[in-house]
Order: structure tokens, then C-alpha cells, then sequence
């Protein structure tokens, strides 16, 4: 089983709320980040996706949080790939500081034509570079 990919990012100052921990709206933002440097590791700029006629929306987000976090404190943003299908994926994200779980999360993508946003399927680059990261490639 492949390794999830991981992404360490620090919490800044006005990514916290008045009670001085992470703000829960900012982990959807961690998850998207972390993601956008899996894709820049698996198959290159998410630009060059786009100008090939394939992009990718936000069907399904969801996040689980379990540990509080704060200001200038380091995080490891795991992405695992756990479904990839004709036309969308799935990817679970946990995000850890100090090897101890603060958010659980999942993300469900479709791919679409930039053009229409409409569905298509997933083309295979990018499906054989998300396969590494899978940890079921259904």
C-alpha cells in the first residue's frame, strides 16, 4: 500500500478564530492546498490540466475535527486517493500536528470540460499519476 502524500504547512496568525485555535472553515483550505502540491507531485500544474481541456470541481467535502490547533503551529496534511471512478474522485485527508490527529476529512472531485462543466471521464495521465497515491483504485 503506497504512502499518503503529505504536505506540512504552519498555521498563520489570521487563520485562527477568537478563541485562538484554527478556524474550521480553514481546513477545507489545508485540504485544497495540500492536494494542489499532490497534484504538482503526480502529474505536474494544475494549469497544464486546464489548457488539455480536463478541469475538476468540488462535488462532496466534508471534515472531522477531533484536536484543536493554533497559531504557528505544524501541520501534516495527509492525502490518500481512496476511490478513483470513470469520471470522479475521492481523497481522505487527515491532518496531524505532532503525530496526533486534529482533523479527519474527505474530498470528492468530478472531472469536467473547462469549457461546458460538464462531466468526463478521468483521462489516464492523470489517472496513472493519482494511482500512486491510491489506496484503492476502484
Amino acid at each position: 500500500m503506497p504512502a499518503p502524500f503529505v504536505h506540512r504547512l504552519r498555521v498563520r496568525y489570521g487563520e485562527c478564530d477568537a478563541q485562538g485555535v484554527v478556524f474550521n472553515a480553514h481546513y477545507l483550505m489545508y485540504f485544497d492546498v495540500a492536494l494542489t502540491e499532490l497534484w504538482r507531485e503526480a502529474i505536474g500544474p494544475y494549469a497544464a490540466m486546464i489548457e488539455t481541456g480536463t478541469d475538476m470541481v468540488v462535488a462532496e467535502a466534508r471534515a472531522r475535527y477531533l484536536a484543536p490547533a493554533g497559531f504557528d503551529d505544524e501541520l501534516d496534511v495527509g492525502v490518500e486517493v481512496t476511490r478513483l471512478g470513470i469520471t470522479g474522485m475521492t481523497t481522505r485527508m487527515t491532518v496531524r500536528r505532532d503525530n496526533v490527529v486534529v482533523v479527519e476529512g474527505e474530498m470528492r472531485h468530478v472531472f469536467v470540460d473547462p469549457a461546458t462543466k460538464l462531466k468526463k471521464p478521468i483521462p489516464e495521465d492523470i489517472r496513472r499519476g493519482l494511482e500512486r497515491h491510491a489506496v484503492d483504485a476502484t
